[in-house]
């Protein structure tokens, strides 16, 4: 099954076939244009920054060699800037004339802000995120950034406790009682009560196995814990979107906020068909994951990045609240800023170090580096699993057949509803009721020292702003300040602005707008039958709410005393201290749609449960409506949007779809 992307994305004028056919002396123009030699006495590391362009770091061939990997309507993109501009003589032309090019470019070719987006995180990735067999990379010292603080631990003091199953040939089959897909927050819960309970176990990892002797706090390491290796992007480049894609899942690089969906939400879930999600029994299953996952708020610490953000909050009469997280309470905030890319200290109470290592000890089975193709029905029962499984070390390929009559689907809020799709069974609403969490960036430059890539990374939360009119809202909290991942979303205006804009990188205190959606996006297949997100801001109180983010944020910056504001909008969106901010205001909250660059490392919904077949692809239990033995075990699950992250929410009602499944079994 595919779908016809929009009109946007057809290609106009001659266009390569495949990334193969890219002209690389544009693409190599495109990136030197990104980041050009600029002129410089400065000695030492500075000088080396300043004076050495894309095509003097190799950048140029990295990317291109990393182009046909990318998502079909990616690389379509890619493809079709490269082409226009080839056409129009780009290579051939003087620095000045290609940058005034590239900032029309987006607007003047089809799928332009995607491909423009997707290269300049490539081109800034790579200049930030690159390392040497030192783990050090000049550009750092340039910026001020500290790079890794402390070595990893040996395999020998921090060993892989979880056994994985070997396959190899050309095929194979295992069998199993259930087979559970995905290891993130709610296959990880199912897989150690199913198999506390005496079923036999078998989970299926699309993405590697990675522990604390592999953390050895490197971006670039850290991305391929990531679904897509990274940051991913809608149909069109609208959302940016964090999804884990290794052993234990997105627990295991998210920030570990552990906070429960409010009591109102779970009453319209019960409602909805989820029976006792509003009566002690769920809150006993929230309590059995709090108590497993060590959630506290005792070792909780705010950081500089933290401490600024309070006191724009208090200034502007805002109440802030200290947050719990599933974290031991000898969590070392010197370490935490590197989160994103895996706990080094083992801190981080993930799937990874507590049900995974309780399923393991049950006798449950794991195979990583495999991606499951489709589920197999016969008779509408479940029979099993179709997976592929790829050797990362040989790169050679087992076509691996799972026969159970249980399955979980607990891949993700994108990769469920794929599997589905691509297995023909849930009903018409799989793929439907996306729900994002779009969350909007803005950051302040201060003249302190803020250094936002120290410390515990998300440790305060406002809720001010959670219940606007018209039913949309948001949170705000703090970020972590990563140099490729900020480099590559920062606003681009030219070379040496971009350059300069980088070395404030020490003084940029780094927040964000997280909303609840209103409307909602979709998930579909692309032309290679894997997952492709559709998602637009179109509903208009989702539009609304993205504006007033954005205002809200800048305000909180500059009562809390910020020289300069910015945003990650795809025009650049700055305000500088004495030029007019109320003018500036108005230019974040009447900014076009197609201006606003959102984010999301909350995935929910497509694959929603509910009483109601018509709307709803499982019912208030977690089963298929169409299929039997085939179960919901993630935030695909989740019927709305709870507005707070969902982590222990999709735990808490993994706890409950065991109990399910086994009084089904009984």
């Amino acid at each position: 099954m595919s779908i016809i992307l929009p009109e946007e994305m057809e290609i106009t004028t001659p266009a390569p076939d495949s990334a193969a056919d890219l002209d690389t002396a544009v693409l190599t123009a495109v990136c030197d244009t990104l980041l050009p030699s600029l002129p410089s006495d400065a000695p030492g590391a500075l000088g080396d920054y300043l004076r050495r362009g894309a095509s003097d770091r190799g950048i140029p061939q990295a990317v291109a060699a990393a182009v046909p990997g990318l998502p079909p309507h990616v690389c379509t993109a890619v493809a079709g800037l490269v082409a226009r501009l080839a056409a129009a003589g780009f290579a051939g032309l003087p620095l000045e004339e290609r940058t005034a090019r590239l900032r029309t470019a987006g607007d003047e070719v089809p799928q332009g802000r995607l491909a423009l987006k997707q290269l300049k995180g490539m081109v800034f990735g790579r200049l930030f995120g690159s390392f040497d067999e030192d783990l050090r990379n000049p550009v750092w010292e340039a910026v001020g950034f500290p790079g890794p603080v402390s070595p990893a631990p040996s395999p020998e003091q921090a060993p892989k406790v979880i056994p994985i199953e070997p396959v190899s040939g050309e095929h194979a089959v295992l069998t199993a009682d259930v087979c559970i897909v995905g290891s993130g927050a709610g296959g990880s819960v199912l897989a150690a009560r199913l198999a506390e309970a005496g079923r036999d176990v078998l989970v299926l990892e699309a993405g590697p196995y990675r522990n604390e002797a592999d953390f050895r706090q490197l971006e670039a390491e850290g991305a391929e814990m990531y679904l897509g290796g990274g940051l991913m992007w809608s149909h069109d480049g609208a959302m940016g979107l964090l999804a884990g894609s290794t052993l234990g899942g997105g627990t295991v690089i998210n920030s570990m906020i552990s906070r429960p969906a409010p009591a109102e939400v779970l009453a319209d879930w019960a409602r909805d068909g989820l029976d006792g999600v509003d009566e002690p029994e769920f809150q006993a299953c929230l309590e059995r994951v709090n108590e497993r996952l060590n959630v506290n708020s005792e070792a909780t610490h705010f950081n500089r990045n933290a401490e600024v953000l309070i006191e724009g909050l208090s200034a502007c009469g805002l109440d802030h609240h200290r947050m719990a997280r599933n974290a031991s309470l000898d969590d070392d905030p010197r370490m935490c800023g590197y989160c994103n890319a895996g706990c080094q200290q083992g801190c981080k109470r993930s799937t990874l170090r507590t049900y995974l290592e309780d399923a393991a000890a049950a006798g449950a089975r794991f195979v990583v580096d495999c991606f499951a193709e489709r589920v197999t029905t016969a008779d509408g029962r479940a029979t099993g699993v179709d997976a592929v499984v790829t050797n990362r070390e040989t790169g050679t390929v087992t076509r691996l057949r799972v026969d159970a009559p249980e399955v979980v689907v607990a891949a993700g809020g994108i990769e469920s509803p794929a599997l589905l799709l691509r297995s023909g069974i849930g009903g018409d609403a799989v793929g439907a009721n996306l729900r994002l969490h779009p969350s909007y960036m803005v950051s302040g430059v201060y003249d302190e020292p803020v250094e936002a890539w120290n410390g515990q990374v998300i440790t305060v939360m406002s809720f001010d702003f959670m219940d606007l009119e018209g039913g949309g809202g948001f949170f705000i909290a703090p970020l972590g300040l990563s140099p490729a991942t900020w480099g590559g979303q920062s606003p681009w205006t030219d070379g040496a602005a971009s350059r300069e804009h980088f070395r404030k990188f020490p003084h940029i205190a780094a927040w964000h707008a997280i909303s609840h959606d209103h409307g909602a996006g979709r998930v579909v297949l692309g032309p290679d039958d894997r997952a492709l997100v559709q998602w637009g801001l179109e509903d208009e109180v989702d539009r609304r709410v993205a504006g007033l983010g954005h205002v809200e944020l800048a305000k909180l910056h500059r009562a809390a005393g910020a020289k300069e504001v910015f945003t990650f909008h795809f025009t650049e969106r700055r305000w500088r201290e004495g030029e007019d901010f109320e003018a500036f205001l108005d230019e974040l909250r009447d900014a076009p749609a197609e201006d606003v660059t959102a984010y999301s490392a909350h995935q929910m919904g497509a694959c929603r449960m509910g009483a109601d077949r018509r709307v709803a692809v499982a019912d208030g239990r977690g089963e298929l409506h169409d299929v039997a033995g085939v179960w919901i075990g993630d935030g695909s699950a989740l019927p709305t949007a709870p507005g707070v992250n969902p982590m222990i929410t999709i735990m808490a009602l993994a706890e409950r779809t065991a109990i399910r499944m086994l009084e089904a079994a009984s």
